[in-house]
């Protein structure tokens, strides 16, 4: 008894919390991306000054999500962050390509750090849920833009996603379980 007890007590409250970053620019959607991963819907959020943390649960892995403010201010403060970082959320808004280089850029500050250099890449495009003749990218597009075939070194993956809808982000939390599961 005492020892069904004490695993099922583990089991629930001791599990080890695999910490991930939520990173982008503002406006990107990384706080509507965390919210409807962690709650399921779209709770209405102003610009992240500092950061957001939830604890979420997904397929036997306790997730610490960490969205952390885009801001041009904030992003210098990111690195605070990274030690101990199983994995990063890169999300990009595919609707404003003429800040994919400043993206680009961000994406190479984050993969040149030696505290991420063993944390999975998960890209998230976002706002797949607009129409293409709105300037949307693909995430192929995305992916070129960022030079993501370039990362030999890292195991990356990018997905197409709407953090409004929902669509593409357990897709996304998924790749992550089975790499992270190895």
């Amino acid at each position: 008894m005492g020892v069904t007890f004490s695993t099922l007590w583990s089991r629930l409250f001791l599990r080890k919390e695999t910490k991930v970053l939520i990173l982008g620019l503002d406006n990107a959607g990384k706080s509507t991306i965390l919210y409807r991963i962690t709650m399921g819907s779209v709770v209405a959020s102003a610009p992240t000054v500092g950061s957001n943390h939830e604890i979420y649960d997904y397929k036997g892995v306790r997730f610490g999500l960490i969205d952390i403010g885009g801001q041009t201010s904030l992003r210098s403060s990111w690195s605070q962050y990274f030690a101990g970082t199983s994995a990063i959320i890169l999300v990009i808004d595919s609707s404003d390509s003429a800040r994919l280089p400043l993206a680009k850029a961000e994406l190479k500050r984050l993969v040149s750090d030696d505290s991420l250099r063993t944390s999975l890449l998960l890209v998230l495009a976002n706002k797949q849920d607009l129409p293409t003749n709105q300037g949307r990218l693909t995430p192929a597009q995305v992916s070129e833009a960022l030079g993501l075939t370039d990362l030999r070194e890292r195991e990356w993956q990018i997905m197409g996603c709407s953090a409004l809808t929902g669509e593409g982000l357990f897709e996304g939390m998924d790749w992550l379980v089975g790499k992270l599961a190895r």
